[in-house]
């Protein structure tokens, strides 16, 4: 029992890091929008959004921890030319290309504008001035990634928790309303919606990518046990799942009592911003430029770190510090285009390469049953890209009409799952094979 105590005692910090690094603008926008939307399908919507929100991510940090905490690494086993470009296309999507500015732009627009007269909060200046100063501030925090358990764990993320429970507490005390009707796809698929919803949270992709993190945090903690490293990695993924199903849950709570106090919205960060102050009055401004402040600073900086080492790695004649500087500089300018616009640009890709994501890393957890036999990984994506490029490029408004008609035929497609039955078989063919194929064509 001393054992356990001591254990949890000492790697509570690495699972509250990985927690905040989880914990950021997305995090904050989108369950408060399914509360909303969902009605009273909330709870079968909530249960989707929470597999890919909180379930896969878990799964995510437990393959990754496996692999030695590098994604690359676990790409590689469909080829090494697909490990190097898959895992760049994801550090990209998750860093200065969406993710990072993200961070930014919902630190200003639900942290900052709702403290600005109208005026001011639609002009471009206070954005830009906002951006300047908080990429600043997250480049100073990331120039030294050694200190980030202290600086996040141990700082951060307590005072993060008590404003969300504050703003959570009263949503429960003392509710806004009852829940509205269900819209959208929320009225006939809440569960399917849920899960496709979570994509937008990026938590997965997040997932893969901060086990580098972690295991560098653990390094300088002075873990170098390969066994004990995947242990604390898991032990740090629990205690991160179960944060942010406290978060979810709580936020979609808001969202969903909302309706009859605040009207309908079509934006998360408007929903959770009206409903702090319906709840608190003008102090609900406050606490809610706190908890986005807070979210935003640790997950940008997480990210910022990650992107860096990875490219560092890839590209070592360029320093750590260079690509830091950089990719602050490409998040800053990419802010300023505002919110709206990087999450409508970011929905393409996602539904692209998320499917990929977790079909790799399904696969990777049963690598053992198949002994990773190449074959399975390649017949297994293939066709999940093959059906998830075409969501993308739907979503991006081009449209081919005959291989939508082939597609329709698969079940989910309509939910932007279709992508599901194509994996399983795929994964089950190459199986086959590799149990029939001579060893030396497919490993």
């Amino acid at each position: 029992m001393k054992n356990i105590l001591h254990f949890i005692k000492d790697n509570l910090a690495v699972g509250l890091l990985l927690f905040a690094l989880f914990l950021g603008a997305g995090n904050i926008i989108f369950p408060p929008l399914l509360g909303q939307q969902a009605g009273d399908n909330i709870t079968l919507a909530m249960i989707g959004f929470l597999i890919t929100g909180v379930g896969l991510p878990l799964l995510a940090i437990v393959a990754v921890a496996k692999a030695g905490g590098d994604l690359q690494l676990l790409a590689n086993r469909v080829s090494p030319a697909f490990g190097v470009l898959f895992t760049s296309i994801v550090y990209l999507a998750i860093g200065p290309f969406f993710a990072i500015p993200r961070t930014g732009s919902v630190s200003y627009e639900i942290g900052i504008a709702p403290l600005l007269p109208e005026a001011m909060a639609n002009h471009w200046a206070p954005l830009l001035i906002t951006s300047v100063v908080f990429f600043a501030l997250i480049l100073y925090l990331s120039f030294n990634p050694s200190k980030l358990v202290d600086r996040v764990g141990k700082i951060l993320t307590p005072v993060l928790l008590l404003i969300i429970l504050l703003l959570a507490g009263k949503s429960f005390i003392s509710p806004m309303g009852e829940p509205g009707e269900a819209v959208g796809k929320y009225i006939t698929a809440p569960f399917a919606e849920g899960f496709v919803q979570g994509y937008l949270t990026m938590d997965v992709l997040a997932a893969l990518v901060f086990g580098i993190v972690i295991l560098q945090a653990l390094r300088n903690m002075g873990v170098t046990d390969k066994k004990k490293q995947v242990n604390t990695t898991i032990f740090a993924g629990v205690v991160a799942a179960l944060g942010l199903s406290f978060v979810y849950i709580s936020l979609s709570q808001i969202g969903n009592t909302s309706i009859h106090a605040i009207g309908t919205s079509e934006n998360g960060g408007n929903i959770i911003a009206k409903s702090a102050e319906v709840l608190f009055g003008s102090l609900g401004s406050l606490i809610l430029s706190a908890t986005i402040l807070l979210a935003c600073i640790s997950t940008a900086v997480g990210l910022l770190t990650a992107n860096a080492q990875y490219f560092h790695k890839l590209f070592p004649k360029i320093s750590y510090k260079s690509f830091l500087i950089v990719f602050t500089i490409f998040s800053t300018a990419i802010t300023n285009v505002g919110l709206s616009t990087i999450i409508s640009a970011s929905l393409p890709v996602l539904l692209i390469i998320y499917p990929l994501a977790i079909v790799l890393m399904v696969l990777s957890l049963a690598d053992q049953f198949f002994k990773g036999g190449q074959i399975v990984y390649i017949l297994a994506l293939i066709p999940t890209f093959l059906v998830s490029l075409y969501d993308g490029l739907k979503e991006m408004k081009i449209e081919l009409v005959a291989y939508e008609n082939l597609l329709k035929i698969l079940p989910l497609y309509e939910q932007s799952l279709g992508w599901l039955l194509p994996a399983i078989i795929g994964a089950f063919l190459g199986f086959i094979l590799h149990l029939l194929l001579p060893k030396k064509h497919f490993t």
